[in-house]
């Protein structure tokens, strides 16, 4: 089977995207057991394995902070925890999250929302294609992937990453699963507590708590940002956001993604004629 694209820009429109090698000098290995290990037998070993590395990510501790202010949210909102629990199950992705209770609890219909929720949802598409070629092999039926596909959200695609290079390939999609329950399990945790704890978290605590998971992904973004052209869309992005917010058209981050996305791999394609 072909080996996935490089993280450098593959397409004219996509945002910053990190590098595939995730452990550079300096940073602690993930505790895997090696390749040849006969712990891999098994694929619920793997699943057992999957499951215990979301205690070796400083992103689960995010997510779960982030799931407490979700769930202060619903209940601010006046939806029912089952409704709740529900979005972060069905739906797992905390921003196409927030912009369903917030279209809802303002009066929009749920066409209106539905299609809100489909148009933010399109940014994990690159992120699908370019982790389920990691877990595939030449045996690999199409429907056992379904399951690792819908749990493909930005915290799964960075760990994804960094964790199944350690991963021997047969036993990547019980790995991912493990770590993909775990980490709906947090999140699913987190939601109930914040929703019996909203009516304490004032609404300062609750936003700050919401923005730690762009923060977080900001700051693992510009770490892994390897390629020139990883740079150019990240810095990009960043300047020519508030000019697109000028713009007042609700688009403001699609963009200032798009527009520094295709300058960058004009950069990226213009290093590469070079060379």
């Amino acid at each position: 089977m072909p080996a996935p694209p490089p993280a450098s820009l593959t397409w004219p429109f996509a945002l910053p995207v990190m590098q595939g090698e995730f452990l550079t000098a300096g940073q602690t290995p993930v505790a895997l057991p090696p390749l040849d290990s006969p712990q891999w037998q098994s694929p619920w070993r793997a699943f057992t394995w999957g499951l215990r590395s979301i205690t070796q990510t400083i992103l689960t501790l995010v997510l779960f902070a982030t799931y407490l202010g979700i769930g202060a949210l619903a209940h601010d909102s006046h939806f029912s925890l089952v409704w709740a629990l529900a979005s972060t199950l069905f739906v797992w992705a905390g921003p196409a999250q927030i912009i369903l209770i917030t279209t809802l609890g303002s009066g929009a219909t749920i066409i209106q929302s539905a299609i809100a929720v489909t148009v933010s949802a399109i940014r994990l598409f690159p992120m699908v294609v370019s982790v389920l070629p990691l877990m595939r092999t030449p045996k690999t039926k199409r429907r056992e992937l379904f399951f690792a596909a819908h749990l493909t959200a930005v915290t799964l695609w960075v760990e994804c990453h960094r964790f199944l290079p350690q991963v021997p390939r047969e036993r990547r999609i019980a790995f991912v699963n493990g770590l993909g329950f775990g980490l709906v399990s947090v999140c699913l945790t987190a939601n109930t507590i914040g929703y019996f704890l909203a009516a304490n978290l004032t609404q300062t605590l609750g936003a700050a708590i919401l923005m730690l998971t762009p923060l977080s992904f900001l700051f693992s973004t510009a770490r892994n940002s390897r390629e020139i052209a990883d740079v150019v869309a990240l810095a990009l992005g960043i300047l020519l956001y508030p000019l697109a917010a000028k713009m007042n058209s609700g688009l403001d981050i699609l963009a200032s993604g798009v527009a520094a996305g295709t300058i960058a791999y004009g950069v990226h394609w213009w290093r590469e004629v070079r060379a």
